[in-house]
């Protein structure tokens, strides 16, 4: 006789049509609070009459609670299920635009801007660890492609979008578009997604957080996907950071050229992504993560060789740049795939731990450049170099684990 908790489980099915688009469109959540916010720092700026240093804290302060919560929203969607938990997400989000719309002071747009953090942390944690449960491991790594080329779309599409809405109807426009993209994404997931949490992965008493970090953890292979994962993003962000400062202040080159060159970093991203999805169930995801590794390294061998000999122009920025875009397109959704599975049971937690480890290493990384950065290329050179060479070492370390198994005869399917 099924206990009384079986019985309430959601049963496993086919994904409707517009499943995927609905992931797709929670996974831009993300870039709805941070990148669209980018070109109203200024407008901010004169608006509250504050100095440049507050506003940063209007941005960065969102980067740090999104971090945070997708240790949580991941964890919480193990326990009381994946739609509840996103169903919160989106209603926190959509009343933190809503705040920052209306906010009369700094702090009560700081507030808002903390309130829309914790909503947006949901966005790629949940969308990955759905997908996982509604279309199965076997093509995860194709699902979780799509889904990053989604959310690729928003860092390019979203300054320019919040400056024409800026110039047309004034700051707080780009919140309250926020409060209408957060309201038709909620509702989009109301309706189109359904309970996907597998039965069999409901547990009568669930473990407490920190035991379940500590089961994924205790495994090797988890620990090298998602250091892999961040390493690479903390080598990408350090990149990013340099790329602004070495183009104008270096080489004296405006900030149109700037943005022009620096579209190299998401078609790098996209085409790699692309390549993942066409190799995905051919090539193994250890085999997929080690060779997005290896042109890391290679990317940033050339790009710091030419520096230590005198040579930099735009193309020795970005187009190590795009090749660095283009291996984090080609690794990161088979490094996800690959932690997703190490403990399918708690695949939420894995996911937010996941995210957690690229935003994080990336910031430090880029805080990392800042600190040394000194008017020369040599920073980007060091902080460059050591992401990468941590990136292979990561990178390496499953398909070694997953050959020592294969020797042992206990090793399990790559894909």
């Amino acid at each position: 006789m099924p206990s009384p908790q079986a019985s309430r489980a959601p049963i496993r099915r086919r994904p409707r049509q517009g499943f995927i688009a609905a992931l797709a469109s929670i996974s831009l959540i993300g870039p709805l609070a941070v990148h669209l916010f980018l070109p109203v720092m200024p407008e901010i700026k004169k608006a509250f009459g504050i100095s440049a240093a507050l506003v940063g804290v209007t941005f960065s302060v969102t980067l740090a609670v999104m971090a945070c919560v997708t240790l949580i929203y991941g964890s919480l969607s193990d326990r009381y299920g994946r739609r509840p938990v996103l169903l919160t997400g989106l209603f926190l989000f959509t009343a933190g635009s809503a705040v920052s719309a209306i906010a009369w002071s700094v702090s009560t747009l700081v507030a808002g801007r903390i309130l829309q953090a914790l909503g947006a942390g949901c966005g790629v944690t949940l969308a990955r660890v759905i997908a996982r449960d509604a279309y199965g491991t076997d093509g995860l790594v194709k699902v979780i492609a799509y889904l990053t080329m989604a959310y690729t779309l928003g860092p390019m599409v979203s300054p320019l979008f919040g400056g024409v809405l800026i110039d047309a109807f004034g700051w707080r426009s780009v919140f309250w578009f926020a409060v209408l993209s957060g309201a038709a994404i909620a509702t989009a997931a109301y309706v189109v997604l359904y309970e996907t949490r597998p039965e069999d992965e409901i547990e009568p008493r669930p473990s407490g957080m920190l035991r379940n970090f500590a089961a994924l953890f205790s495994r090797p292979r988890f620990v090298a996907f998602v250091l892999q994962t961040g390493f690479s993003s903390g080598t990408f962000f350090a990149m990013a950071t340099a790329a602004p400062f070495l183009m104008k202040d270096y080489l004296g080159r405006s900030a149109t050229e700037f943005g022009l060159y620096f579209l190299f970093f998401p078609i790098g991203y996209l085409l790699g992504n692309l390549l993942s999805v066409r190799l995905s169930q051919r090539v193994s995801i250890e085999t997929m993560v080690l060779a997005g590794s290896l042109t890391a390294v290679t990317a940033v061998a050339f790009q710091s060789a030419m520096i230590l000999g005198g040579i930099l122009t735009p193309l020795i920025i970005f187009f190590p740049g795009f090749m660095i875009s283009f291996a984090q397109g080609m690794a990161l959704p088979n490094a996800q795939v690959g932690a997703l599975r190490v403990l399918p049971r708690l695949s939420g937690t894995a996911a937010g731990i996941g995210v957690f480890f690229q935003m994080f290493l990336g910031a430090a990384f880029s805080q990392i450049f800042s600190m040394l950065a000194d008017g020369t290329p040599l920073p980007l050179v060091i902080t460059a170099s050591a992401g990468a060479l941590l990136t292979l070492l990561a990178g390496m370390t499953p398909l070694i684990l997953r050959r020592r198994d294969d020797q042992r005869g206990t090793g399990r399917d790559a894909r």
